[in-house]
């Protein structure tokens, strides 16, 4: 009977532990780009499968951006998706108009994860949208800032930057 007990608290800490959960959906407007990033938690190494949908009037659903479905045609040629980083999967809508408004929705599941499919909204109303700000998106990819501050010495010794 213990034993049992021990491997039911085990099992319960291992899929508490071991599992990835949405931590934050956040839509801005860059320009005329609609930008949804869809923060996650990561603890395993195993692939990242993606969905992003949106959802008009509670009718349509369209599939925007997926590694597991066929995007709807209408946005195919207006969308990017950024998947790079491990902790967030950024959708890019270019040409974002106010037909372009409805409930944004994003699906992560990691393969072989403890956790089921992760998914969470975000209404988007064009006249309501933030604007993006400058330093999520050195947040997404600080490796060229990276560069420049360790090669700043050596810019210094060949004289190219005089402070």
């Amino acid at each position: 009977m213990k034993s049992s007990i021990s491997i039911l608290v085990l099992v319960t800490v291992l899929h508490v532990t071991y599992s990835q959960r949405i931590k934050d959906l956040k839509a801005c407007l860059s320009g005329q780009t609609l930008r949804v990033d869809c923060y996650y938690e990561r603890k395993t190494n195993n692939p990242l499968t993606y969905e992003f949908r949106l959802n008009k009037d509670n009718s349509n659903s369209f599939v925007l951006a997926s590694n597991e479905r066929v995007p709807n045609a209408q946005y195919k040629k207006r969308v990017e998706v950024n998947a790079n980083s491990s902790t967030v999967v950024c959708l890019q809508l270019k040409e974002f108009s106010k037909e372009d408004e409805g409930i944004y929705m994003c699906r992560v599941k990691i393969t072989s994860d403890y956790e089921g499919v992760q998914m969470r909204n975000i209404s988007v109303i064009k006249d309501n949208l933030p604007r993006c700000a400058g330093i999520s998106l050195l947040i997404q990819n600080t490796s060229w800032l990276l560069l420049l501050l360790l090669s700043l010495p050596l810019l210094q010794a060949v004289d190219f930057v005089s402070l």
